[in-house]
C-alpha cells in the first residue's frame, strides 16, 4: 500500500469529548502523539487542550462582547464550540447542541434536519445532527490547519490520512451520516475504525513490544467501552500464526444507547427530587442547567473519592445571580446507589435485558435503551457467543463466552469504582463456570485511547505496526442472470461471481478479475446475494454455474434504484472491485467502462455474530 500523506490522523468523534492524536510519517520511527485542540474558553480567551468538548453552543446577536469570539482562522457561522460552548450551554441549555453522536444513530427522525437543539425555542436557528458532526470536524481541521499546515496547503488536515471513529455497534446509516459529516468538512481521505478496537490498538502502541509478553495463545480479551453515550463490547482472540501472536476479532456487540448521558440524567433527576423536598420545583430550563451541574459533580467526586460530596449549582428565577442561585449537594453514596447499583448491579449471568411493554405513544427525542443495568447487556454480550459457539470436551454447553483478560475504554470508565465493580461482576461469572479470574490489562489512556490508537491502525496500514485480523468467516458471491434466449416458462438462470473468499481480510480491497458485467440503471433491481462456509477455496471473480442446493445459502437480496443520467432501464457495461471495510461491512463496487460513474452496493458481513 503505497500512501504519500505525511500525517495519519486520528480522530475520536465522541459523545463528550473529541480527540485527536497523529502520527508523522516521515519519522523513521514515527510516535503517536496528541494533538491539543485549540478552543475559546472564555470570551477572549483561547486554550489548547487536549479535548475538545463535543458541545456547539448556539448564541444571540448580543450575548457576547464583539470581537471577543474571534479565533485565529475566519469564523464560519456564529456557533461557539468546545470549551467555552459546555460552560455557556449549561446556563442556558435551550441555546446548547449536546450529544449529537447518539442523535446521529438515530433512525427515528431526520439526521439531516435542523432539529438540535431538541426542543429549543423558535428563536433558534437549529442544526442538524450531520451538521452538528460536521461542525466538530471543522474546529478540529481548522485548528490543525493554524498550528500544523502554516503556510504549507500538503499538511492540510484536508490532504492527510484520516481516520474517524465511530462505535462499533453503529448501524450502516449513522455510519454513512459520518462519512457524510466528513465529507462536508472537507476530508478526502477518509476511513471509519470501530471505538474499541481503535482503544485496543492504542493498548499495543502504549506496551509496545511488551504486549507480547502480557497475552498469550488462547487469550480471550473482552474490550468494554463505555463513553458517553454508547457501550460497546467486542471480543479479540490471540491465536498462534507460524509460532507469532496473532489477533482476531471475534464478535462485536449490538448498538446499546446507554452511557453517562444516562447516569448524568439520573442523578440529575435525584437532585430535582431533594430541590422539590425542599419547597422549590425547577422548571424545564432549570433542569437541564442541573444536568449539567450534576455531570461536572459526578466526575469531580469519581476523580476524588475522598470527597464526601460536591456542591450543586444552579441559577434560580430571583432577581440577581446570587439572589438567584439554587444549590444542593451530590455525594458519594449518591454515587453509590444510583451508578453503581443502577447502572452496574450485581447480577446473575443470564439475568440478561427483558423485553418490556412500552405504551403506544411516547415523546419523541433519543431512544435511549430501557434496560439501564450495563451488567445485563454484558452477561446477554458474553452469553449470546457462547450459544453461537461449541461445546465443551466434556459436552457441555457453557454460560457464557469467559475473557481471559479485560481492556477498558471511554470516559465512565475512568471511574476506579466502576472499573472495580464489572471486574467484580465478570469474575463473579467466570468462577461460576470453574475458570481462572480475568485480568486487566493496564496502561490505557481512556481520555485519548480511540484517537491514538486509530493513528496507530492507520501505521498498521502501512506495514508500520501490529494488525487485529477481522476476515469474513464466509464466501459472498453475488448473483448474475446469464445471458440466454428467453423461453417460455422458464427463467432465465442465475450465475454466482465470488465478490468476497473466505477470509479476506477487513480494510483490504479486491479488483474481480474477468469479464465485464451489465448493470441495469434507471429503474428498480435486485442483486441475489449468497454465501458459504464451505467453498474455501474460491477467490474472487470465479464464476459458479451451477451448485448443489445446500452448497450456497441466499441472504435477503440488496434492492437498489441506480440512478445514471434520467436513463431509464439502460445496460451499463461495469467492471466490479470490493472491500471489506474496517466497519464489517462488503462494499461491491460497479465501475462505468469509462470511469466516469461509479455506484457501490453494501451488505453486513457480520451478520449473527451477536
Amino acid at each position: 500500500m503505497n500512501r504519500t500523506e505525511r500525517y495519519i490522523v486520528g480522530i475520536d468523534l465522541g459523545t463528550t469529548n473529541c480527540a485527536v492524536g497523529y502520527a508523522d510519517t516521515a519519522d523513521e520511527q514515527p510516535a503517536l502523539r496528541p494533538f491539543p485542540v485549540l478552543q475559546l474558553t472564555g470570551p477572549g480567551q483561547t486554550e489548547r487542550l487536549a479535548l475538545l468538548p463535543s458541545f456547539i453552543y448556539l448564541p444571540d446577536d448580543i450575548e457576547f462582547p464583539r470581537g471577543s469570539l474571534e479565533l485565529p482562522w475566519p469564523a464560519q457561522d456564529k456557533c461557539l464550540v468546545g470549551a467555552l460552548a459546555r460552560k455557556r450551554g449549561a446556563e442556558i441549555p435551550a441555546r446548547l447542541v449536546a450529544s449529537a453522536k447518539s442523535w446521529l444513530c438515530h433512525s427515528g427522525i431526520d439526521r439531516t434536519s435542523p432539529i438540535l437543539p431538541w426542543k429549543g425555542p423558535k428563536d433558534v436557528a437549529k442544526i442538524s445532527p450531520v451538521a452538528a458532526s460536521a461542525r466538530l470536524l471543522e474546529h478540529i481541521r481548522d485548528a490543525w490547519n493554524t498550528s500544523m499546515a502554516r503556510g504549507q496547503p500538503e499538511l492540510r488536515l484536508e490532504r492527510q490520512e484520516v481516520l474517524i471513529t465511530v462505535p462499533a455497534s453503529f448501524d450502516a446509516a449513522a455510519r454513512d451520516l459520518t462519512q457524510r459529516a466528513a465529507e462536508t468538512a472537507g476530508f478526502v481521505n477518509v476511513r471509519l475504525l470501530e471505538e474499541p478496537q481503535a482503544a485496543f490498538y492504542a493498548w499495543i502502541a502504549q506496551t509496545g513490544k511488551q504486549w507480547r509478553r502480557q497475552i498469550a495463545v488462547g487469550d480471550m480479551i473482552l474490550v468494554c467501552d463505555i463513553g458517553g453515550g454508547t457501550s460497546d463490547f467486542s471480543l479479540i482472540s490471540v491465536q498462534d500464526d507460524s509460532g507469532e501472536l496473532a489477533l482476531e476479532r471475534l464478535a462485536v456487540g449490538n448498538h446499546v444507547l446507554l452511557g453517562g448521558d444516562n447516569m448524568d440524567l439520573a442523578l440529575a433527576n435525584l437532585l430535582r427530587d431533594r430541590f422539590k423536598r425542599d419547597g422549590t420545583k425547577l422548571d424545564n430550563w432549570q433542569f437541564q442547567c442541573l444536568v449539567h451541574a450534576a455531570r461536572e459533580a459526578k466526575e469531580d467526586l469519581f476523580a476524588h473519592p475522598e470527597l464526601p460530596a460536591k456542591k450543586v449549582s444552579i441559577l434560580g428565577r430571583g432577581i440577581g445571580v446570587v439572589a438567584g442561585t439554587l444549590s444542593t449537594e451530590l455525594r458519594q453514596s449518591d454515587l453509590d446507589d444510583i451508578v453503581l447499583e443502577g447502572f452496574l448491579p450485581l447480577v446473575e449471568p443470564d439475568d440478561w435485558p427483558k423485553k418490556k411493554w412500552r405504551l403506544g405513544f411516547r415523546e419523541l427525542g433519543l431512544s435511549y435503551e430501557s434496560e439501564p443495568a450495563v451488567t445485563r447487556h454484558l452477561a446477554a454480550f458474553l452469553g449470546r457467543q457462547a450459544q453461537t459457539g461449541g461445546a465443551r470436551a466434556d459436552g457441555t454447553k457453557p454460560r457464557l463466552v469467559c475473557p481471559t483478560a479485560v481492556l477498558f475504554n471511554g470516559g465512565v470508565m475512568k471511574a476506579d469504582m466502576l472499573r472495580g465493580r464489572i471486574m467484580d461482576v465478570l469474575n463473579e461469572w467466570i468462577a461460576a463456570d470453574g475458570q481462572q479470574p480475568a485480568r486487566r490489562l493496564g496502561g490505557e489512556n481512556l481520555d485519548l485511547a480511540v484517537a491514538l490508537g486509530a493513528a496507530y491502525y492507520g501505521l498498521a496500514r502501512r506495514g508500520r505496526g501490529v494488525r487485529i485480523k477481522g476476515g469474513t468467516a464466509r464466501a459472498y458471491y453475488i448473483g448474475i442472470e446469464a445471458a440466454v434466449p428467453a423461453i417460455p416458462g422458464m427463467a432465465a438462470p442465475v450465475k454466482a461471481v465470488c465478490v468476497a473468499p473466505f477470509g479476506m481480510e477487513e480494510g483490504t480491497e479486491r479488483e474481480i478479475p474477468g469479464q465485464e458485467y451489465g448493470l441495469i440503471v434507471g429503474e428498480p433491481v435486485q442483486f441475489p446475494v449468497f454465501s458459504t462456509t464451505s467453498r474455501k477455496q474460491d477467490n474472487a471473480g470465479d464464476v459458479l454455474e451451477e451448485w448443489e442446493e445446500d452448497a450456497l445459502e441466499p441472504a435477503p437480496p440488496l434492492e437498489a434504484w441506480l440512478e445514471l443520467d434520467d436513463r431509464e432501464g439502460d445496460v451499463v457495461p461495469v467492471t466490479l472491485s470490493t472491500r471489506v471495510t474496517e466497519l464489517g461491512m462488503l462494499e461491491v463496487w460497479c465501475v462505468e467502462r469509462d470511469g466516469n460513474h461509479r455506484w457501490k452496493l453494501e451488505f453486513n458481513v457480520r451478520e449473527g455474530m451477536d
